[in-house]
């Protein structure tokens, strides 16, 4: 029902002498006994809930009436909004009396014309009622138009003062696409008193199916002003839709040569008036649009439906095909709660960055679980922007800005995930893997504020180009972004890794999306060892992070090869550097301790994550996405399992990989020497602070290797282990080897995430051995192990000692030898003093020696030994 104000013209409302000028009734009174007075079968209508005048009579075989009085009968409009929701026949139809002579409109001495809905062939037709009940029709409306079981339409009647009667319908009911059903010229009758509804029914299954509203019954004012263009749209690259103020004639709205463009684009070929719409008219052309550009369109010639013509009539218009990044994705909330002053509802913002309006009919909104419903028809202006969500959620967010509603909209993932919109063409316009790390707020992460885009100028450069709103209500839907800045982007593409789908395809793997055509370049890349240039590149949808390359030659299982890129861009023309290479090559399954545990931090502070650290000690390339990383519950079993990598992800050998769910805080907190080496997962497993398992399994689930780590495994002196990783010592001794494992450095600051350890030793190292005796020693001068022997046997020659004395806390109290040339065996002696002959307090010292050579090698011994003083 439509809720329009009642324009109501009376002098007064005395029914038998009232002179009424014009007659509005859309029943939102919620009645028919006033403004304006109806009477005749009273008993036999209602007002509805919906505010509309609906039948109410069950007889079978009845005939009633409702009327109001009216005196326009010349130069006058009729309209009025009608719904029959049954298909009419000879025995059920409704008579609208137009004009009456009488209030009993169904009296055979009752004279005037009515339009009658329905009847044997289904039309609305025109009749004049005549003295004695005779009625001839006038208008014979096209047959068959009401031959359905729900008729919804408006009706319309004109009587000029020629005398000329027009009668139109519109089955859309909107009133804005009447067709006329004829003209006839007729004077009998030129006064009246009623205006009225007579309806006829036979059997129940008609009963109450009658429904009216929006009557309105005025002076007519001849129109003689010609229609005029009110748009002019370019539909595709040779189309346009010109829709006027008002219906237009079907003869000369479809002669082509009316409709002519300039730019060399000529005449239309073809023009056809719109089936449901006689205001529109959709025009061809022979020579296509440019891109861009604006034309205009003259029209000549063009009628409305009385004959008037529209001469020299002017619209400009352009095709535009969006480009990518025209549309952006500028803002999202992924997570509403808790609610700050937004709705609890998932949404997107598109905003146009383009300098042209672009229509969003048809665009989609996609992520990896595939694509919603279409967009409806709506024109995004320039520099506008529209917020996209489900039905559900369109009430509540309209208050903050143009909303609109697409079906199966995406489930935002709170972590993040990858988000793109599609346009009618299915051209990728714009895409955004958006992650929770994004935020760049602890707090704001948690729920509750959108993610911005900071410059749509610049809307591929990643996660440097986001942050969490700054708006106190948690976002910015429907205007300006709160953080919106200059940000400019000046920052080349990085080929971050390559991996293999089959022996002659490699995937490359940037961190920014490309430019589609250099990265589809197949001469903008070449792979070692002979392969070469490849056949063919293509970069891939929707992110565009990705290339796809074809080889000519396979690749060979187990050799690692080093695919190169250059002349490679970001979307914003930034040509790549020197981080244009990467490893590459075919994997295979991970066995027994191909890849080991070799660092684990497992008592983080708060604010901080668990990493554990893998290196691979195979001649295998081994694939991530089929490793995963675990710990065992409390019964023993191998619990909490985490897959490394959603998508494949090499460990060439030799190299290593950190794996947390933190790295921005790995990173803040260690020195990191390749910040390249590192795999975020959504949830670690968890590792006690006192002990725990670290478990690697592999695409069969089976343990490539596993650490059962203690806090006590740390160095004894150390007094304080938050944030001090476990590293190993050696790669190929036991895992479960407490003494394969010693708390990282002081000089590294307790952490060595992604490359060699600081505690590392191998067994090719220096060989040989180190003791020191006697275990206690007393140094008082009185002739009894007033010193300590050091002693050391090795191997072969050229080897070079330092030699260090801690106290318990730690603390270097004695360099013994600094770079001191050993032999195949020999002794070194303290005399238990500190430095300067400096006493020392009676406790547990540590013997530090470190031995290297010119060869490269070297290896820490640690020994202790005791002060004590004799009684």
């Amino acid at each position: 029902m439509k809720r329009i104000h009642i324009i109501y013209c009376m002098v007064a409302i005395l029914f038998s002498t009232a002179i009424h000028a014009q007659i509005v009734d859309n029943f939102n009174d919620g009645n028919f006994t006033a403004n304006p007075v109806w009477v005749g079968n009273t008993t036999d209508f209602v007002v509805n809930t919906n505010n509309q005048l609906q039948s109410n009579n069950t007889t079978v075989n009845g005939n009633y009436y409702l009327v109001t009085a009216n005196t326009l009968a010349t130069t006058t409009q009729w309209e009025m909004a009608i719904n029959l929701t049954l298909n009419t026949s000879s025995t059920n139809y409704v008579d609208v009396y137009i004009t009456a002579s009488a209030s009993d409109i169904l009296a055979t001495t009752t004279t005037g014309y009515f339009v009658r809905l329905g009847g044997t062939t289904d039309e609305i037709s025109l009749y004049k009622k005549l003295t004695g009940g005779t009625i001839t029709k006038i208008i014979d409306g096209v047959d068959g138009i009401l031959n359905t079981s729900n008729n919804t339409l408006k009706l319309k009647v004109i009587r000029d003062a020629a005398n000329v009667f027009t009668l139109y319908r519109d089955i859309t009911g909107t009133g804005n696409s009447y067709t006329s059903e004829g003209s006839i010229i007729d004077a009998t009758y030129t006064t009246s008193s009623f205006f009225g509804i007579a309806i006829k029914q036979s059997t129940a299954s008609f009963f109450q199916r009658h429904f009216f509203d929006d009557i309105d019954i005025k002076a007519y004012t001849p129109d003689i002003t010609p229609p005029t263009i009110i748009s002019t749209t370019a539909l595709s690259i040779n189309t346009i839709d010109v829709l006027f103020n008002e219906p237009v004639d079907a003869i000369s709205s479809q002669v082509a040569a009316n409709y002519v463009a300039n730019n060399a684009i000529g005449a239309a070929t073809t023009a056809i008036i719109d089936g449901g719409n006689n205001a529109l008219v959709h025009l061809s052309f022979l020579n296509n649009f440019t891109n861009g550009i604006i034309n205009t369109l003259t029209i000549n010639g063009v009628q409305d439906m009385i004959g008037n013509t529209l001469n020299n009539g002017a619209a400009t218009f352009f095709f535009y095909t969006p480009q990518p990044y025209d549309i952006v994705i500028d803002e999202l909330i992924a997570d509403p709660t808790p609610q700050l002053g937004l709705p609890n509802s998932e949404w997107i913002e598109l905003k146009n960055t383009a300098a042209f309006a672009i229509n969003l009919q048809g665009w989609k909104i996609g992520d990896a679980n595939g694509l919603s419903g279409a967009l409806p028809n709506f024109i995004l202006q320039p520099d506008s922007f529209v917020i996209v969500t489900t039905s559900s959620a369109v009430a509540a967010l309209s208050a903050f800005g143009t909303t609109l509603s697409v079906t199966n909209f995406p489930s935002l993932d709170n972590i993040g995930e990858l988000l793109y919109v599609q346009s009618n063409r299915n051209q990728i316009i714009h895409s955004v893997q958006y992650n929770v790390s994004w935020y760049q707020n602890e707090l704001k992460q948690d729920g509750g504020w959108s993610l911005e885009m900071i410059d749509t100028k610049n809307p591929c450069s990643g996660s440097s180009n986001w942050q969490a709103s700054t708006n106190l209500l948690g976002g910015t839907p429907g205007k300006k972004n709160a953080v919106d800045a200059i940000n400019q982007d000046n920052i080349a593409p990085t080929l971050l890794r390559a991996y293999t789908t089959n022996n002659s395809t490699i995937v490359l793997v940037f961190d920014e999306p490309l430019d589609s055509v250099k990265a589809a370049t197949a001469s903008n890349y070449s792979v070692s060892d002979g392969i070469g240039m490849p056949t063919a590149a293509a970069c891939i949808a929707p992110s565009f992070t990705k290339v796809s390359i074809q080889l000519s030659s396979p690749l060979q299982l187990g050799k690692v090869y080093t695919i190169s890129c250059t002349n490679i861009t970001d979307c914003k023309g930034n040509t790549m550097g020197t981080k244009n290479k990467a490893k590459v090559g075919i994997s295979s399954v991970a066995d027994s301790l191909d890849i080991v545990i070799n660092e684990i931090l497992f008592n983080p502070p708060s604010n901080g994550s668990d990493y554990v650290e893998i290196y691979n000690r195979s001649k295998k390339i081994i694939d991530l996405n089929k490793t995963y990383i675990a710990n065992r519950n409390t019964a023993g079993t191998v619990s909490s399992i985490a897959l490394l990598s959603t998508e494949p992800a090499l460990l060439f050998p030799e190299d290593f990989l950190v794996i947390t769910e933190n790295t921005a805080w790995v990173k803040n907190n260690y020195i990191t020497l390749n910040p390249d080496a590192f795999i975020t997962i959504p949830t670690m497993p968890s590792y006690n602070d006192d002990a725990g398992n670290v478990i690697i399994l592999n695409a069969q689930g089976n343990i490539t290797d596993e650490v059962a780590y203690k806090d006590s495994w740390h160095f004894t002196l150390i007094d304080n282990v938050e944030s001090v990783s476990l590293e190993r010592i050696d790669y190929n001794t036991a895992s479960t080897n407490a003494e394969n494992w010693h708390s990282a450095a002081t000089s590294v600051n307790y952490g060595t995430p992604t490359y060699k350890n600081s505690q590392y030793r191998i067994n090719d190292g220096v060989q040989g051995q180190i003791k020191v005796s006697p275990a206690i020693v007393s140094p008082d001068n009185d002739g009894q192990d007033d010193f300590g022997n050091i002693d050391y046997q090795f191997n072969e020659p050229g080897n070079v000692a330092n030699i260090t004395i801690f106290d318990g806390y730690g603390r270097p109290v004695r360099f013994l030898q600094r770079n001191a040339i050993c032999g195949t065996s020999g002794t070194f002696r303290w005399d238990g003093l500190g430095e300067k002959s400096k006493p020392l307090a009676i406790g547990v010292y540590i013997v530090v020696t470190e031995i290297f050579n010119v060869n490269g090698k070297k290896k820490q011994f640690k020994n202790t030994i005791v002060i004590a003083r004799r009684s």
